[in-house]
């Protein structure tokens, strides 16, 4: 930015009501900024930063930068907006947001972020969690809300700020983290990266950025996080499979509602007995980083032990939502071939009927260069519903279409259609499901709306 954020008194976003831009918006708000924003259309992030005082428009409109000295705008918003252009025609400053958040958390002694291609939001809700109980009074970002908050962020002081850190266009480039985490690598956001050499490229940029006397923490369990080993920081390892982790997990079972328990161990001791209330090997794996985020900061096990414990998951990752006769309706907002056979594998450890897939795939790009994996997965489950593909911030240059992956599931299993909109699709679920049933919405788009129309008394 051209001048300290402190100059700047009247501030503009556009996209505001995305998960990072309206947490952006209500800590600037109460910074003491003017702060105003527009988006396409409304929702619950815009209905509550509306309570806060900041005015908001649905639909783009050059008037919304008249008195504005700083605009910041998402990802999302293409060169051709209407109002970026306006700014940038117009001698206002305007940043992207990630470059702006990367400004706005040098003000923190701690940045610590939580990077990779699955589970980010998860994990960062667990730390916060852990950080939470242990009285540190962190401010925080994720990417889905978080009970505990009763949101996605949390105003704390300047010492710790936990931050979602996403890859997507080299976004996390733009932080500089006193200590990081790195998940998983895999080959998401090909429309940017091209190929996962790229993405590897990226992610060692980005751990790079961590100091000698910060700390990189690195699952070892997955082969793409492996090549990030060779560093300068201290490196903390974790994982299931490979004894040679730092921290690990041994001795895994499973309770009857399916949450795991398991002993962790660290540099070979016995550190504590965790029971987790969230499904799958995965989340014992986003468990061991937040653990191993928290021993760098010598947090009490007693206190790491409560938070993971008393954890319930983040919304829209594999949500229970409730029961529409007697089947059971879940959430999940996976929208890579990984995460939704993680979202299988919990389902199928879950009692149940039958189950059906609401299958609404994350953009055009994603879902031409992973069509035959979602193929493959998706028919895994017992029925499967197609929706329209959820656009976000592309248009279809790559011509495909909903009906080519319905073709290609049905070669496997002939229990798919595709229906277009989600009331169509609520429609057809209640003439079709049955007591004991399981019903999975699943995509990065709204297409919970489905559940939620279920669900309308």
């Amino acid at each position: 930015m051209k001048k300290n954020l402190e100059e700047y008194k009247n501030i503009h976003l556009i996209g505001i009501g995305g998960a990072s831009m309206y947490s952006i918006a209500a800590m600037l708000k109460n910074d003491g900024k003017n702060v105003t924003g527009s988006d396409m259309s409304t929702s619950d992030n815009i209905t509550y930063l509306e309570k806060l005082g900041i005015k908001i428009t649905i639909g783009h409109n050059t008037n919304n930068l008249k008195d504005v000295d700083l605009v910041i705008y998402s990802a999302a918003i293409g060169d051709d907006d209407e109002e970026l252009l306006y700014g940038r025609n117009n001698n206002i400053e305007t940043i992207e947001r990630a470059i702006f958040l990367g400004e706005y958390t040098k003000a923190y002694e701690n940045l610590i972020c939580i990077s990779g291609t699955h589970g980010k939001s998860t994990t960062t809700a667990m730390i916060s969690s852990i950080f939470l109980e242990a009285n540190l009074e962190p401010t925080i970002q994720i990417g889905a809300s978080l009970q505990k908050i009763q949101g996605n962020y949390y105003i704390g002081d300047k010492k710790y700020f936990i931050l979602e850190a996403c890859e997507y266009v080299d976004s996390f480039l733009h932080f500089n983290p006193t200590d990081a985490i790195v998940l998983n690598i895999d080959n998401d956001h090909l429309d940017y990266f091209k190929n996962l050499d790229n993405i590897k490229d990226s992610f060692k940029k980005f751990t790079s950025k961590v100091p000698k006397n910060g700390n990189l923490i690195l699952n070892i369990d997955d082969i793409n996080t492996k090549y990030l080993l060779n560093n300068d920081s201290n490196i903390i390892t974790y994982g299931i499979e490979n004894k040679k982790a730092i921290v690990q997990a041994r001795n895994i079972i499973f309770n009857d509602l399916v949450f795991p328990s398991f002993d962790v161990f660290y540099n070979n001791s016995f550190f504590e007995n965790i029971t987790l209330k969230v499904l799958g090997k995965h989340n014992i794996l986003n468990a061991l980083a937040a653990i191993s985020l928290s021993i760098s900061y010598k947090i009490d096990a007693i206190c790491i032990k409560n938070a993971l414990e008393e954890f319930r998951g983040v919304g829209r990752r594999f949500e229970y939502l409730g029961e529409y006769k007697g089947a059971y309706l879940f959430d999940d907002f996976a929208h890579h071939p990984t995460e939704i056979m993680a979202t299988y594998n919990s389902a199928k450890s879950i009692k149940h009927n039958e189950s059906w897939a609401i299958f609404q795939s994350h953009t055009f790009s994603r879902t031409y260069e992973h069509m035959e994996e979602f193929a493959d997965i998706l028919a895994k489950f017992d029925n499967i519903i197609i929706c329209d593909i959820y656009p976000a911030r592309e248009k279809n240059i790559w011509n495909v279409k909903e009906d080519t992956l319905v073709n290609l599931i049905n070669t496997k299993n002939k229990n798919v259609i595709h229906i277009s909109s989600y009331e169509e699709i609520a429609t057809y679920l209640k003439e079709k499901i049955k007591q004991n049933d399981l019903v999975i919405t699943i995509g990065a788009g709204p297409i919970n709306k489905v559940a939620k129309i279920l669900l309308e008394k």
